[in-house]
């Protein structure tokens, strides 16, 4: 991972005393596509957003960036890096993958002098905690901390980037070690991300977002705004971190919950949690889950509240045994498979 332009501190100071500094005239992100030969790539889910109006629209419902310190995720060809940029942050850091843009961040970079650093490198594995000033951080129970994450996240990476995130919520780590750090970013799938119970929307996604963050669904970006077009249109998600969590259990115990839910999207409730025992003592212990849980084993996953699966992650049947917590259904399949080969 290479950091290709640091910020000089001299000039970084200095530029946080003007709240109301500009990007200089530049070519237009259009012309950025045409100069540098950019296209989106298929593969990776890549779209471009042309039109700063929007841009501008999606950091605002970010909230006050004044003197904040934000990392882009993903920042392309530099639409939202300018929007960003010109909305009076202290610093911008952004990090992009995708060497093809670097030459046009760059350009970026040199017209805002002190408040652009670009790493070359992979959001999925960049050490964020570690590139902001140690000032910043606030105790988890206190205010914000102005420090943002805003990006426009490619389909390719997003589910498991936000789940990353969202298991770094839980530890305070990661992003999270400066405090509640809110997260604004453009996504195809911001419905999951928002649905509520009973919607045809419910998804893992819905769960594990919505028992770490208060998440909500800002703004819709029609997909005729993108080149290429996408097949739909993309929604803005904000997320702020609660103060308590509306499950406190480990992250990985809930997200096993779950996971084993929605892997039966069509089918009774019952059968999800079921694949969390093995199959020689499934149904007593399912059944003693539901008991337990006070949860109707008739209903679907998607009719779940948050509460539910509050109810259903089993910290007390894993404490009574361990193995349950560690057993995984489909290695239990391999295993019945290939003792029949």
């Amino acid at each position: 991972m290479r950091e290709t332009c640091a910020a000089r501190p001299g000039l970084m100071a200095a530029s946080r005393t003007l709240g109301t500094f500009r990007l200089p005239p530049l070519p237009t992100i259009r012309e950025i596509i045409k100069l540098f030969r950019l296209q989106a790539v298929k593969q990776l889910s890549q779209n471009f957003l042309l039109d700063l109006r929007l841009t501008d629209k999606i950091v605002r419902k970010a909230g006050s960036l004044t003197n904040a310190y934000v990392y882009e995720v993903g920042p392309g060809p530099g639409g939202i890096t300018r929007s960003i940029l010109n909305a009076g942050v202290a610093e911008l850091l952004v990090v992009e993958k995708d060497s093809r843009f670097i030459p046009g961040l760059q350009m970026l970079s040199d017209a805002a002098p002190g408040k652009l650093r670009i790493v070359h490198g992979d959001v999925l594995t960049f050490k964020i905690e570690r590139a902001f000033p140690e000032n910043l951080k606030r105790q988890w129970e206190d205010d914000l901390p102005n420090v943002h994450i805003i990006g426009n996240l490619p389909f390719s990476v997003s589910t498991p980037l936000i789940i990353t995130w969202l298991e770094n919520v839980s530890h305070r780590n990661g992003p999270f070690a400066y405090g509640r750090t809110q997260m604004t970013f453009q996504k195809e799938v911001a419905e999951r991300l928002t649905a509520s119970t009973g919607s045809k929307q419910r998804s893992r996604l819905s769960i594990m977002a919505q028992y770490l963050c208060d998440v909500q669904h800002i703004l819709t970006v029609p997909g005729q705004a993108f080149i290429p077009k996408p097949e739909m249109d993309s929604g803005v998600v904000h997320f702020t971190p609660l103060t308590r969590l509306r499950i406190e259990q480990p992250f990985r115990l809930v997200e096993r919950v779950v996971q084993n839910a929605f892997q039966f999207r069509r089918k009774c409730r019952h059968r999800g949690p079921g694949m969390s025992f093995p199959e020689c003592r499934r149904l007593e212990s399912t059944g003693k889950l539901f008991r337990l849980a006070d949860v109707d084993p008739t209903l679907r996953p998607t009719q779940l509240s948050v509460l539910h699966f509050k109810s259903l992650a089993y910290q007390k049947m894993c404490d009574e045994d361990p193995h349950h917590f560690a057993y995984n259904f489909r290695e239990e399949l391999k295993q019945k498979s290939e003792k029949r080969g």
